[in-house]
């Protein structure tokens, strides 16, 4: 057997502690989705939140889309309790607990900037827009690791279109919740608060950009970017925004926080692609959450098929 020396091991070859410690979980989940096979019962009733003590809200009514992906589904604990949400930790297994109690009413959006219709809604009023559908949607981290969830929400083109855009807004703004008193993370400058993110219009338009309220058929957990979040599922996870307060429309090409922070490593557009390596690893292979192997990573996370034509005659690996 091969061992390697600490120093000789780089950041994306190691295993995550919490995967380490839930290595039990996942090979009784195994077993357990054999047991599935045989009796006829549904691997998601094993893994859904039903069955978890952190269950939320059940959310009625909702639809299944077509643009779901046919993947295994990842375990519900695991996607709550391996989070980046920096406004509350830079550890993964830790925004789950400080979250607990993060309050996600009273919760006002504004929406402004080049919009004919400037407002400022309930976030309940925002959830009533349109029937709640759930999406299965690959979603890539840019550290190497991956996820398959089933979000629940409806196309961010609903709000949109709501707003009713001016002919001078190429691009969405996304500005997320900034509260010292319940976020410790963000006593931390990892980056400059409050959290800021953006789209083009077309992209923010695409039928795959959703509007995000639950997950796995409940409310969205706070560790998971309740009350109101973006999914934006052929671009790495820093793009889909949580807790959002502030939806605004510009000519202007949004200054996304981790771009600011760190412009070599984080570009605007941050579609997931194989062929361009993070400065300080490589992004042709990654890691499902659960698993032990890693996989190729899919140009555009497999939705190639659908958002390729958004960036043709575009230098992909300068727009990145």
């Amino acid at each position: 057997m091969l061992i390697k020396k600490a120093e000789d091991i780089r950041s994306s070859e190691i295993t995550p502690k919490s995967l380490y410690l839930n290595r039990r979980r996942f090979l009784t989940g195994a077993a357990l989705a054999g047991a599935a096979a045989a009796t006829g019962v549904g691997l998601r009733e094993i893994v859904s939140p039903s069955n978890a003590a952190l269950a939320g809200t059940k959310i009625d009514g909702i639809t299944k889309s077509p643009l779901s992906t046919t993947e295994t589904i990842t375990p519900y604990a695991d996607v709550t309790h391996y989070n980046n949400y920096y406004e509350f930790s830079t550890e993964k297994d830790e925004p789950a607990k400080l979250a607990q109690h993060f309050r996600t009413r009273p919760w006002k959006v504004k929406i402004d900037g080049l919009v004919e219709k400037k407002q400022e809604l309930d976030v309940d009023t925002i959830l009533k827009m349109a029937a709640p559908e759930e999406r299965i949607y690959r979603h890539r981290c840019v550290e190497g690791w991956s996820i398959v969830v089933p979000w629940v929400g409806f196309s961010l083109s609903e709000l949109i279109k709501r707003a009713k855009p001016t002919s001078k807004a190429k691009f969405v703004e996304f500005t997320t919740i900034f509260d010292l008193s319940q976020m410790p993370g963000l006593q931390r400058q990892v980056l400059q608060w409050p959290y800021v993110e953006g789209l083009r219009m077309d992209e923010a338009m695409h039928p795959l950009a959703l509007l995000c309220f639950g997950m796995y058929g409940e409310d969205l957990p706070n560790q998971d970017g309740a009350p109101l979040r973006i999914v934006v599922p052929w671009k790495y996870g820093f793009k889909s925004a949580k807790a959002i307060v502030r939806v605004r429309f510009t000519d202007k090409q949004p200054v996304n926080s981790w771009n600011l922070s760190a412009p070599r490593e984080y570009g605007f557009y941050s579609n997931v692609n194989p062929n361009v390596d993070h400065p300080r690893w490589s992004q042709a292979k990654e890691r499902r959450l659960g698993e032990f192997y890693k996989r190729p990573t899919l140009m555009f996370n497999g939705y190639g098929d659908q958002v390729a034509s958004l960036y043709t005659g575009m230098d992909l690996k300068k727009d990145f």
